[in-house]
């Protein structure tokens, strides 16, 4: 194998390449534009300052290349992990929708730390109150209960007063 630079074969040089021109996404033209400036002798700092990437990144690709693993550029997920998954997400939704009275408890509504208590009991997974909340936002639902009354004006007659006139009371009741 004729190395093209110091660490790819000129095979790997032109397939990173083909994949710099097809790649849309910016982090994985990252990866590939760090293996290329490595190939050439860029260092990890030398790297960071040219692309602007954090200082692990750049070593982590840089040694992609060197043990000659271009072809894992892809492979790797962006970003943290996914604790949730959809089937989480999906328990998540039809625990909400229901009376947390359907499991055998003693409450009437939902809170995040309940749902989160009793998702980490079915998943083992341990996630945030604060989570529990933006996933149900995302879903378009929440642990509130809706208000939906509406406030209405009503004249009643009280007993009459010391001048035998009629004293009216205005009662604000809630007519739903």
């Amino acid at each position: 194998m004729k190395k093209q630079g110091q660490y790819l074969t000129l095979f790997q040089r032109k397939l990173l390449l083909k994949a710099l021109q097809s790649e849309s996404r910016p982090q994985y033209r990252q990866r590939i534009e760090i293996m290329l400036l490595a190939d050439k002798g860029y260092s990890a700092t030398q790297i960071c300052n040219e692309l602007g990437c954090a200082q692990e990144t750049a070593r982590y690709w840089l040694e992609m290349a060197r043990s000659g693993l271009i072809h894992q550029w892809n492979q790797h997920n962006i970003g943290r992990p996914k604790r949730v998954s959809e089937e989480y997400c999906d328990r998540l939704h039809e625990l909400v929708t229901h009376s947390p009275r359907q499991y055998g408890y003693c409450f009437d509504r939902w809170t995040a730390g309940c749902l989160s208590k009793h998702l980490a009991k079915e998943f083992a997974i341990e996630v945030s109150e604060r989570h529990i909340s933006r996933l149900l936002k995302e879903m378009g639902l929440s642990t509130r209960q809706k208000v939906n009354k509406r406030m209405g004006i009503a004249i009643d007659d009280l007993s009459p007063n010391q001048s035998n006139e009629p004293y009216y009371f205005l009662n604000l009741m809630s007519i739903s």
